[in-house]
């Protein structure tokens, strides 16, 4: 059995023996889980990461070694130490789904549980959620310039750990990728393995026309690697011949061609088409790797690019451009005498103060169109519209007003069920295919305007009136009791 309990900071387990000492450790709490920002200055962030987590609260535990690690640091009792021994997670987490396209300030997970049950646990919900949504939003920013074409992610060897590749694989097809060369993550994940050769294989020859032949004797379907010595003068050529022996031998198969890896693709690409159509070969896959992102494929597309099957490693595996997404795990609400207390934090920094109490997050979707209206953030207790005319109000600029008329919209709930008294909630367990294909339904609800590289409309994510009354009251209590008071 795996233990994750270490998986955790330091200052997590000090304040939680801090709790148990004055016996405040099982105080019931929510906290919420948003971001404040998209990353690479989008319009949206993609939701990934569920699957690790439930794995990992399954095995969020302390075994006989990580006990006596954590006496070894004279910092923790003798009491803390035996309840960490027994400790599972026994709480309820609601969650949007994997696949779910999100916007800033709004509740992608909520929990519910014991403080100490909240704390321990933060580290590590944190770092799978945001690296993984990470990842799974550049993989979809580089869908989006390439909605028809391959995409191969090859990022493993570039990635930034082993799980970092592993998980990172996953996440990239919840971004709409088609496979990836991590043969762990297809074992594991179901994904398609895909890949072609690497330059040591044509080396590993006397010629590059020898390796050419021996792969395609091999190995149906060859893409070959053509940039080894020279691609147009050499490489194309050699591929051609090759693919013509197969022809005259009734052995070429329907998907065939080559990869390029370097030089100028845009030119390559069309020199190698224009070679292979004359020669006969006018359906012949040109694929292209070499550093590539979304800017970089747009770009070559714009220049009459002809490559339709894209490996795509670095950029994609490590998220370039944006080193993390900065989501937080904030205190919503606080158990007292069998009542929910309303909990926030208040900041000089407007961005950082939070939205009291237990939340829903409702999204409206146009109904003759689908596309997406916009999101609400309100109270769990609150009625749900249900058909009549809704009136929407900007928090920080109250006097706009957006009125959605009865009959032309509807409504849907987003948190889920994950874990419900400690274990994953009934249907909570989708395959990776099905979050695939809910993933790609969600994009479709998006305005092309969300979806542009560079300065993308923002979603705005209304607040409800009760809430934000509620914030108001919380804010005008807390300046007249001093701003330590903050319930």
């Amino acid at each position: 059995m795996k233990s994750n309990g270490l998986v955790t900071d330091l200052y997590q387990m000090t304040m939680t023996q801090g709790l148990m000492r004055i016996g405040m450790h099982e105080k019931e709490v929510v906290f919420d889980r948003f971001y404040r920002e998209n990353p690479f200055q989008g319009g949206y962030t993609v939701v990934a990461g569920l699957a690790h987590l439930i794995d990992f609260i399954q095995n969020f535990r302390y075994k006989k070694e990580d006990i006596d690690y954590l006496r070894s640091l004279g910092l923790f009792d003798e009491a803390y130490l035996t309840y960490l021994s027994r400790f599972r997670f026994h709480g309820d987490i609601y969650a949007m789904p994997e696949g779910t396209v999100v916007f800033p300030g709004e509740v992608l997970l909520r929990f519910h549980g014991t403080i100490t049950e909240a704390m321990l646990l933060e580290t590590g919900l944190s770092m799978i959620l945001n690296h993984e949504s990470l990842i799974a939003t550049k993989a979809r920013r580089i869908r989006s310039v390439a909605p028809h074409d391959t995409l191969m992610e090859f990022g493993l060897r570039r990635a930034q750990g082993h799980s970092a590749g592993l998980w990172g694989a996953r996440a990239a097809m919840i971004g709409g990728f088609d496979g990836t060369s991590n043969v762990e993550a297809g074992k594991r994940f179901g994904i398609p393995v895909l890949g072609t050769m690497a330059h040591s294989w044509i080396m590993s020859f006397d010629s590059e026309l020898e390796a050419f032949r021996e792969y395609a004797r091999q190995y149906k379907n060859p893409i070959l690697l053509a940039d080894t010595y020279h691609a147009l003068e050499s490489g194309v050529p050699h591929a051609i011949q090759v693919f013509r022996e197969l022809r005259s031998e009734n052995r070429l198969p329907r998907v065939y061609g080559i990869r390029l890896d370097s030089g100028d693709l845009a030119y390559l690409s069309q020199k190698a088409s224009q070679m292979m159509t004359e020669a006969g070969f006018p359906d012949a896959v040109i694929a292209g790797s070499n550093d590539l992102d979304e800017y970089t494929i747009q770009s070559l597309k714009q220049q009459g690019c002809t490559m339709t099957s894209w490996g795509v490693g670095t950029r994609c595996i490590t998220a370039d451009g944006s080193p993390s997404l900065g989501g937080v795990f904030k205190m919503c609400a606080r158990e007292e005498n069998g009542h929910f207390i309303p909990k926030m934090k208040i900041s000089d920094n407007t961005s950082k103060i939070t939205n009291p109490g237990i939340k829903n997050v409702l999204r409206f979707y146009h109904k003759e169109t689908g596309k997406m209206i916009t999101d609400l953030v309100c109270l769990a207790g609150e009625k749900v519209p249900s058909g009549g005319d809704y009136i929407l109000v900007t928090e920080s600029a109250r006097w706009r007003r957006k009125v959605l008329r009865a009959d032309t919209y509807r409504s849907v709930s987003m948190l889920r069920p994950l874990f419900q008294h400690g274990c994953p909630a009934e249907g909570a367990d989708v395959t990776l295919q099905e979050t695939v294909d809910y993933a790609s339904h969600q994009m479709n609800t998006l305005w092309p305007e969300y979806l542009r590289l560079m300065n993308p409309d923002i979603m705005e994510v209304n607040l409800s009136r009760p809430l934000q009354q509620l914030k108001d009251q919380i804010i005008t209590d807390a300046l007249g009791h001093g701003i330590s008071d903050l319930s």
